[in-house]
């Protein structure tokens, strides 16, 4: 049985996994994981590419990837409050990108965790000018909640710090925002093996974006194959419903009866 598609601001994937685009050892690399992947949303830093159109060598990381089979997502790490981010999607826009914006703003550089305030400021003035907006936020049901209010397409929990590799840490607060979300719940950060994409995907999640633990694997294209499997199966599990926890054993074979014969 197919999984079913995934279905964000109204436009159908058959991939549940999203890609990042840093940290690769070469553009030609990232080139080749995203194709053994099977992602079909790639994300981007805008301060990574080149929007002035005068190809620039050193942020010439569009030319690597195929706009008529990825959904391009411009992101704007790198913000350091909402006036910035705005500046960047509206940047963005006009350089002839799509007009879908992965809003991330996280001034601590150490932990580099999403500002709450200045996010939901940015996704206001966003989604009033037309923009699918899908943020990057703390586990946080409530501002999962408030955003979804304003109108974003999607929401985007972390499951653990950026580049951390930990696994879903923020398990049990995902889950409230599964359980309570009106719009698509990308778990975005801190996927540090393909069994963590996995387990968010048995959650629930609709999709998950992984980035550090491609980018930096021996082999980052077979690495992304890893996690494509990983993300079907763990959202077919989904799908056909997990048998439930229980406290006590339960034998799987009868252990009387033929006992007496």
């Amino acid at each position: 049985m197919k999984n079913e598609p995934l279905i964000i601001a109204g436009r159908e994937f058959d991939s549940r996994l999203m890609l990042g685009t840093g940290k690769f050892a070469s553009n030609e690399v990232m080139r080749d994981a995203l194709a053994s992947s099977g992602t079909e949303i790639v994300t981007v830093a805008l301060r990574r590419a080149d929007l002035s159109g005068e190809n620039d060598p050193f942020a010439n990381i569009l030319e690597y990837i195929d706009s008529d089979k990825y959904l391009l997502l411009p992101n704007t790490s790198g913000a350091m409050n909402a006036g910035e981010a705005v500046r960047l999607a509206r940047l963005a826009e006009a350089a002839g990108l799509p007009k879908w914006i992965k809003l991330e703003i996280h001034p601590d550089p150490t932990y580099l965790l999403p500002d709450p305030v200045e996010t939901l400021l940015a996704a206001e003035v966003l989604v009033k000018e037309g923009f699918v907006v899908l943020p990057y936020i703390n586990a946080d049901p409530v501002l999962a909640k408030r955003l979804q209010e304003v109108g974003t397409a999607a929401v985007m929990p972390l499951g653990a710090p950026i580049g951390s590799n930990k696994g879903v840490v923020t398990r049990d607060l995902v889950q409230i925002i599964i359980d309570q979300a009106t719009v698509p719940v990308v778990i975005d950060a801190g996927l540090g093996a393909p069994s963590h994409a996995a387990e968010a995907m048995e959650l629930g999640a609709d999709a998950v974006l992984v980035n550090t633990a491609i980018a930096i694997a021996s082999d980052p294209e077979r690495m992304g194959e890893c996690f494509k499997y990983a993300v079907e199966s763990g959202r077919a599990a989904y799908e056909m419903g997990l048998p439930e926890q229980q406290d006590r054993a339960s034998a799987t074979s009868p252990l009387t009866g033929f006992l007496d014969d």
